[in-house]
């Protein structure tokens, strides 16, 4: 059976405030046979830029500029999976803050698939995963703010290519200047929990 599908079309849109507080740029997906399932996942991309504009304090302080951008990170096989990236500065502050949100999509049906959804019913993913980060701290020696603790069952994550990417947000696990502490896993190590008919199976595929 053949996974491979054409990868969705993207365009940039801007949003920008009329005093350059606010400069955004977002994903937009365009010219999908599927217009509801196209609808539903811009939707989706506009919602989230929304909820890290208001979380960074722009509405609420105007003394707040914030800048956004994004990454794809996979857009094959039936799988969208993206980064919407926004940079907060407040005047008077230190230094300013970066905060990354993601969203992987079965360009399908829409579906915004949580972390959960990419393993077996019944898997602790939650350990396995944990174990495999807990090494690569070790091994990449890895400075933390306190003694590392299991992953959270939502915990942020991408996909790109054949890798899982978990990550952290700055100051979750080290200090601000090692920047966001991220762990690719391979699709490989994880084969035996990750479901066959999720994005990851579909990645493990070799055509």
């Amino acid at each position: 059976m053949s996974f491979i599908k054409n990868p969705v079309q993207i365009i940039t849109q801007r949003m920008v405030s009329s005093d350059q507080r606010l400069n955004i740029e977002y994903p937009v997906i365009v010219g999908m046979v599927d217009t509801a399932v196209q609808h539903q996942m811009n939707i989706a991309i506009r919602r989230l830029v929304n909820k890290i504009i208001i979380d960074q304090g722009y509405y609420q302080n105007y003394q707040t500029s914030v800048e956004g951008w994004y990454e794809i990170k996979n857009n094959q096989r039936g799988i969208l999976s993206l980064n919407i990236i926004n940079f907060a500065y407040t005047q008077g502050a230190a230094h300013g803050l970066t905060v990354i949100k993601s969203l992987t999509f079965d360009i399908q049906t829409g579906k915004v698939y949580t972390l959960g959804d990419l393993f077996k019913p019944g898997s602790d993913y939650v350990k396995v995963l944990s174990a495999i980060i807990r090494r690569q701290i070790k091994d990449r020696d890895i400075f933390l703010l306190d003694d590392f603790k299991d992953i959270s069952s939502d915990q942020d994550f991408y996909i790109a290519d054949k890798c899982l990417v978990i990550y952290y947000q700055l100051y979750e696990l080290t200090a601000y200047a090692f920047g966001f502490p991220m762990f690719p896993i391979s699709v490989y190590e994880i084969q035996d929990i990750i479901r066959e008919d999720g994005p990851l199976g579909v990645m493990a595929v070799n055509d």
